[in-house]
């Protein structure tokens, strides 16, 4: 029986027997290249970056490209700018602003996903919300913005 559920559904793993999907595997690795530790991204997020990665990416298998890109914006919104810009090349920080500035532009796609994700699971810094002017709707009590 070939039952290859490992594309569709991430692995987290089972008792030590089972092992993690590999695009959480390279997720990881991701991360840790951008000075981010995965123990501080909750499993949850990172299985959602790996989803919202599935979805947008043609053909459903995000390649390491799509994976670093993903890793660097987490990292970014996790870290804030200085942070980030310190310990890795303050050229990537600017290129990651810039993503997230088009993203706020255009209003959708992967980029725009991954920060709304970091915002609304309460990782990102709030220099990052002030920055850049991130809000969402829960952010109005009045239900204003609604």
């Amino acid at each position: 029986m070939t039952d290859d559920r490992s594309s569709a559904f991430p692995s987290l793993g089972f008792m030590g027997r089972f092992g993690r999907a590999a695009d959480l595997r390279a997720l990881d690795t991701a991360l840790r290249e951008v000075d981010m530790h995965p123990n501080l991204v909750p499993e949850a997020a990172k299985l959602t970056l790996v989803k919202l990665m599935r979805q947008h990416v043609p053909g459903g298998a995000p390649g390491q490209a799509d994976i670093r890109a993903a890793a660097e914006l987490t990292a970014y919104c996790m870290a804030g700018p200085s942070a980030f810009a310190a310990v890795n090349d303050p050229v990537l920080a600017r290129q990651v602003e810039r993503r997230i500035d088009a993203a706020l532009e255009e209003g959708g796609g992967l980029d725009a996903e991954i920060v709304l994700l970091m915002l609304h699971a309460g990782l990102i810094q709030p220099v990052v919300v002030e920055t850049f002017g991130l809000t969402s709707e829960t952010d109005d009590p009045s239900g204003a913005g609604r």
